[in-house]
């Protein structure tokens, strides 16, 4: 039957809670006047919570005198179980962040297409294991876009932003694409000074499995080609890298592949008038309800990590 006074019996559980606790109190300390300056309130308050808690069990919790207070054995059973108690019920109203703090852990599934997992992703989540013991993780890297909804996936990355309200998305980074080659290649061929000079010279294709060709390279005003002959091609962003620091082709690279190879002079970027505006990275993880710790923990550091320096 629910009650009339349904405030009225919450004030009574909690005013309970609140005796429970003082007397816990109470028991580890070596008086009232103890207890009381640890919890704050006043020493009459603890004594009152006290007798008020005797006369619900019927039974002495202290013996007092003089020289202070000496618990009962009654007392020192019933501090036991109200100890335990008391915790049990503190830990469901902890403050969101400290709750979190020890609930990192379980596994965190996440999708990414190949080489930008590779590159980018695999680095954050080898951090977030050696700082989170507890955490386990469960990549799929595919350049075909995952159906995160149906597949339980926790946490993507693509490129390009998702207009779908069933996804929280986060802009993470905006790397630029170079055409490159290597220094070698250059001084075999020279450096190409048109698109169209391209179907001329070796290239290399990184091919798109799912559409069974390659995937075209993109420049300035909404230019791209495919091309023509390519002298390498392969499905492996990595294999096709190689391929471009040997001097075997042409291609064309993400900044975050491209970039470090073109400081150490392994690659020279041509065509950079005819760059196309950078691609954005997102970062994005369905809308279901709350959000574990594990999941905003791992979200939050992928979002910051992409970020360029």
């Amino acid at each position: 039957m629910i009650s009339k006074f349904p405030f009225l019996e919450l004030s009574i559980v909690l005013n309970r809670l609140e005796m429970l606790r003082i007397f816990v109190a109470a028991a580890e300390a070596r008086s009232f006047k103890e207890a009381a300056a640890r919890l704050g309130i006043s020493p009459q308050a603890v004594t009152r919570a006290v007798q008020d808690l005797e006369r619900v069990h019927g039974e002495p919790l202290f013996h007092r005198n003089t020289r202070g207070i000496q618990i009962t054995g009654y007392g020192v059973e019933l501090a036991g179980r109200a100890k335990a108690s008391v915790l049990q019920l503190d830990e469901l109203f902890l403050e969101r962040a400290a709750r979190e703090s020890r609930e990192v852990e379980g596994v965190v599934r996440l999708t990414a297409p190949v080489m930008l997992g590779r590159v980018l992703l695999m680095p954050v989540l080898n951090r977030l294991a050696a700082s989170h013991p507890l955490l386990r993780f469960d990549l799929q890297l595919s350049d075909a876009h995952a159906d995160v909804v149906d597949d339980r996936i926790d946490i993507g990355v693509r490129f390009g932003p998702l207009h779908d309200n069933r996804f929280v998305a986060r802009r993470a980074a905006s790397p630029a694409f170079h055409v490159v080659g290597a220094p070698a290649l250059i001084a075999q061929h020279g450096k190409p000074t048109s698109i169209e000079q391209l179907h001329q010279l070796p290239t290399t294709e990184l091919r798109d499995v799912a559409a069974g060709r390659g995937w075209p390279w993109y420049f300035a005003g909404g230019a791209q080609i495919v091309p023509a002959a390519p002298r390498f091609s392969s499905n492996d962003g990595d294999a096709e890298c190689e391929a471009i620091l040997a001097g075997v082709g042409f291609g064309q690279l993400p900044a975050y592949l491209a970039d470090p190879h073109i400081a150490a002079g392994r690659l020279v970027p041509v065509l950079r008038e005819l760059m196309p505006d950078p691609w954005d990275i997102y970062v994005y993880r369905p809308q279901r309800g709350p959000v574990p710790a594990r999941i905003r923990l791992v979200f939050d550091s992928c979002v910051a990590a992409f970020k360029p320096a």
